[in-house]
């Protein structure tokens, strides 16, 4: 991967200034290059990860496997694609093992995801089963910590 989408990626709130200045090149190169990134899709946005726990944000995470029916034709790109239009998704990939598709719905009430499943995933054409799974503790996302460390305390003993 290129060394300014890594910078990017590690630390979005760099400046242009702060960029060149690590990379070895003018500000207006990295301007430049950011907007070429942008234009062409390969940078798809930039956002902050918030630690709800402490924000006392009253929401669950839920981790929704799918089992589908794909079409001739379509695999499972027309199924995905509806699913992803669907408000309360947030992700969705296609994956291996015995599900074919994970969404992630987030920031909801356990019953409003809930009643997302039953009454908007589940009755979709082509969508066989679902289980989902609720997120109960996160203790790292996106290489971010969201635990601290315990500090040991117990002091130093010598014989």
């Amino acid at each position: 991967m290129d060394r300014l989408l890594y910078l990017l990626e590690t630390n979005p709130r760099l400046t242009n200034a702060e960029l060149a200045v690590m990379l070895g090149v003018s500000e207006q190169e990295v301007e430049q290059q950011i907007k070429l990134y942008e234009d062409t899709g390969i940078i798809k946005g930039y956002r902050a990860l918030i630690d709800k726990d402490k924000a006392q944000a009253q929401t669950v995470t839920a981790l929704i496997e799918i089992k589908v029916q794909p079409k001739f034709g379509h695999g499972f790109d027309n199924i995905a694609e509806r699913i992803s239009q669907l408000d309360e998704v947030e992700s969705i990939y296609l994956m291996s093992g015995g599900y074919d598709l994970c969404c992630m719905v987030t920031d909801k009430s356990f019953q409003e995801v809930a009643m997302f499943v039953a009454k908007r995933l589940s009755p979709l054409e082509d969508v066989v089963s679902t289980t989902t799974h609720f997120i109960l503790k996160k203790y790292k996302e996106q290489g971010v910590f969201f635990t601290t460390p315990q500090k040991d305390d117990r002091g130093t003993i010598s014989l």
